[in-house]
């Protein structure tokens, strides 16, 4: 942890505002929740087995490499991290690991060992697996960015498709199709990303992702998943609109399609709102459409105070959060990305509008960096357990 800077920090009112309710949130929790203990968070106590109670998925995004494949294979719990995952996830999704970059060495090589192992792992334990992803603007391979022009870009996607699809055909519970491609601010009128997918192919080249995947896997649930489309915020709802009118169009178009994936990554302001991300949750179900959250993680930086002032904001983020959501009876799963704060990549890439001023990590998932629970681990829970069992 970086050491604390003992300048002194100047808050503005609202950010005063937040820390006194964040201590008054602190006050209010119960004894064991404030100091992370509790008689059991595995078996029935877990995530996995509340979700599932209530007929939901409860996933985690994981880092292959760091499982202890071998030890579960041969009868062993595995070390901390394979252990938290086992026990609280029922579904479980790749970092990194099934995107272009990390597959696709080269053009002509494919290297599927991380994610292998990922599918390994899932075999072993019982749970499921999420594909994330098949197009995106980014994490691409140098070659690609190099090697692909308009003559070859549609053969490139398809073909990457059929291979990696192909390779898990039957065997994942859904594929993030297409990742993030919208973006207002980059000035297209259909308000697509100016990405090299619609530069070298066009807006078809989503149709195409997704008719392709289907294709491949017919029992897959294809997912469009993007961020940003959470708030009760000005440029929230402008995205929410573009979202909704490219779901539309889709489903409209015959494109096969199942699912809408919403990252939430979110902030902690106690007076955020959920109604126009529930009203587009309706919408997907009025057009047959499952939603997944599929990335939530909250970031603290703006939380003045110690680690108790942001663990108390992100149980009450996670209680409002998910309460308002996971009503909604089209709401199938919710995944955290990463299970213990230490790993986040919020921490770990060190922005400026997720860094703390004291130099703190963001304590922004369930468990510490011991793998012990924290507040925001029984906010989840319970929420869970608030959720209408009445899912098909």
């Amino acid at each position: 942890m970086k050491k604390i800077d003992s300048k002194e920090f100047n808050f503005t009112r609202r950010e005063f505002q937040m820390g006194a309710l964040a201590a008054g949130l602190l006050a209010a929790l119960p004894s064991w929740a404030r100091a992370g203990e509790a008689k059991s968070t595995s078996g029935a106590e877990s995530l996995r087995a509340h979700a599932a109670a209530r007929g939901l998925l409860y996933g985690i995004a994981v880092n292959p490499a760091l499982l202890d494949v071998e030890g579960v294979a041969n009868g062993r719990s595995g070390d901390g991290y394979t252990r938290l995952i086992r026990e609280q996830a029922n579904i479980m999704v790749a970092e990194n690991a099934m995107k272009w970059e990390a597959l696709r060495p080269s053009a002509s090589v494919f290297d599927f060992t991380l994610a292998d192992r990922l599918m390994r792992f899932a075999g072993l334990t019982g749970q499921l697996v999420r594909g994330h992803n098949l197009c995106w603007h980014a994490d691409n391979p140098d070659w690609l960015k190099t090697e692909a022009t308009k003559d070859n870009a549609r053969l490139l996607l398809t073909q990457h498709i059929e291979a990696v699809a192909g390779r898990y055909r039957g065997r994942l519970h859904s594929w993030d199709v297409v990742n993030e491609a919208i973006l207002g601010k980059d000035g297209r009128p259909d308000h697509l990303r100016k990405s090299l997918w619609v530069e070298l192919i066009g807006p078809e080249y989503i149709d195409l992702a997704f008719q392709t995947a289907a294709r491949v896997d017919p029992q897959v649930k294809l997912t469009y998943n993007d961020y940003d489309i959470e708030l009760d915020t000005p440029e929230h709802k402008e995205k929410r609109e573009h979202v909704l009118q490219l779901l539309r169009g889709m489903k409209a178009r015959g494109v096969p399609i199942h699912a809408l994936g919403v990252q939430s990554h979110i902030g902690t302001d106690p007076d955020q709102k959920y109604t126009g991300l529930v009203e587009l949750i309706r919408a997907c179900g009025q057009m047959g459409l499952e939603v997944y959250l599929t990335e939530m993680d909250l970031n603290t930086a703006k939380i003045p105070g110690g680690n108790d002032a942001q663990d108390a904001a992100v149980a009450q983020t996670c209680r409002n959060y998910l309460g308002a959501v996971l009503a909604e009876p089209n709401v199938k799963a919710a995944l955290t990305w990463g299970i213990d704060y230490s790993m986040s990549w919020l921490n770990k890439a060190k922005f400026d509008w997720a860094t703390r001023p004291d130099g703190a990590l963001l304590r922004c998932l369930p468990f510490d960096d011991d793998h012990q629970p924290l507040p925001a681990f029984f906010a989840i829970r319970e929420a869970l357990d608030r959720a209408p069992a009445h899912r098909a």
